[in-house]
C-alpha cells in the first residue's frame, strides 16, 4: 500500500513543479512589466525636464514665458496644504480608529459604521470636492483658501487612515494589553504607552499612502475653485493658493512644447517632495519597529 502511494506522489510531482514554475514565471513577468513601465516613465520625465530644473526654477513665479516660469507659488502652496492635511487627517483618523477598536461596543451600529468607513475609501475624489465646496467654501464662507482645500483633502484621505489604523491597532497582541492591566495601568495609559507605540509602524504606513494620494490629487481642488495660475505665495491658511499638480496641469494644457518640458520639471519637483515626505515617515516607522 505504501509503495503504491509513493508511486502516485512521484507521478504528481512533475505536474506540481510545472505549475509552480508557471505561476512563478507569470509573477516575475508582471513584476518586470511594472518596473519597465515605471523606468520608461521616469526616463521620459527626467530627460524632458532636467534642462529646466535649476535654482531659478524653484525661485521664479509662474510666467507666460517658459524660460522664466517657476514653481515657487505652487511649491509653497503644496507645503501649506500638507501642513493642514497631515495633522487634521492623522489626528481624526487615529482617534476614530482608537475609539472604534478600544472603546466602541461590539454592536450592529458600530459594525455598520465600520463598513461605511471602508466603503468611503472607494468613493471618487470629485465627490469629496463637491462636499468641500458645499460645506467649507460656501456654508462656512472660507472660499478657495488653504483651509478649505486642506479640510476637503483631509476628508478624502481620512477613510484610508482610519482603516489602516484599525488594522494596526487590531494587530497588537492581546497579551500586551493584559500585561499592562496586570501592572495596574488604566485603559488610557495602556493605549498611550503600549497600544499606540506598537501600532505606529502600521499607522504610519497607512498615513504615508494617504498623504501620497493627497499630494497628487487635482479633482477636489478644481471643484472647490483653486486657481491654476497665481502670482503670489500664501502667507496664512485663509489665503488663495495653488499647488504643484494644478500648476503642472496648467502647463501641460498649453500648446507650446516648451511648457511641456517645464511641466516635466515640475513633476520632478513633485516626486522629490513626495520621496522626502515618505523617507521621513519611513525613518520614524523603522525607529519604532526596532523598539517594539
Amino acid at each position: 500500500m505504501k509503495l503504491v502511494d509513493q508511486k502516485i506522489v512521484e507521478k504528481k510531482m512533475p505536474a506540481r513543479i510545472m505549475r509552480n514554475n508557471l505561476f512563478k514565471g507569470i509573477f516575475f513577468i508582471a513584476t518586470c512589466f511594472g518596473l519597465v513601465v515605471l523606468a520608461i516613465l521616469l526616463y521620459r520625465i527626467f530627460t524632458q525636464g532636467i534642462g529646466y530644473l535649476n535654482l531659478d526654477f524653484l525661485q521664479n513665479l509662474p510666467s507666460r514665458r517658459p524660460e522664466q516660469a517657476g514653481v515657487k507659488t505652487a511649491l509653497i502652496g503644496t507645503i501649506w496644504l500638507m501642513g493642514v492635511i497631515a495633522p487634521v487627517s492623522l489626528f481624526l483618523g487615529v482617534g476614530t480608529a482608537l475609539y472604534l477598536e478600544e472603546y466602541a461596543k461590539k454592536n450592529k451600529f458600530n459594525a455598520f459604521v465600520k463598513v461605511n468607513i471602508s466603503n468611503l475609501a472607494g468613493v471618487p475624489s470629485i465627490v469629496f470636492g463637491l462636499l468641500g465646496l458645499t460645506i467649507f467654501a460656501r456654508a462656512l464662507a472660507l472660499g478657495n483658501s488653504v483651509l478649505t482645500a486642506g479640510l476637503t483633502m483631509s476628508l478624502l484621505v481620512l477613510p484610508v487612515i482610519i482603516v489602516a489604523s484599525q488594522e494596526a491597532i487590531r494587530a497588537v497582541p492581546r497579551e500586551l494589553r493584559e500585561a499592562s492591566y496586570g501592572m495596574g495601568a488604566t485603559k488610557w495609559q495602556t493605549i498611550v504607552r503600549v497600544v499606540l507605540p506598537a501600532a505606529i509602524p502600521g499607522i504610519l504606513t497607512g498615513g504615508i499612502l494617504a498623504l501620497s494620494r493627497a499630494i497628487g490629487e487635482t479633482a477636489p481642488l478644481l471643484v472647490v475653485g483653486i486657481p491654476l495660475f497665481i502670482a503670489f505665495t500664501p502667507t496664512s491658511i485663509f489665503d488663495t493658493f495653488t499647488v504643484l499638480p494644478m500648476q503642472i496641469y496648467n502647463w501641460t494644457s498649453r500648446p507650446q512644447e516648451e511648457f511641456h518640458a517645464v511641466a516635466a520639471a515640475g513633476i520632478l519637483v513633485l516626486l522629490v517632495l513626495l520621496l522626502l515626505m515618505n523617507s521621513i515617515a519611513v525613518i520614524i516607522r523603522n525607529k519604532f519597529q526596532k523598539r517594539y
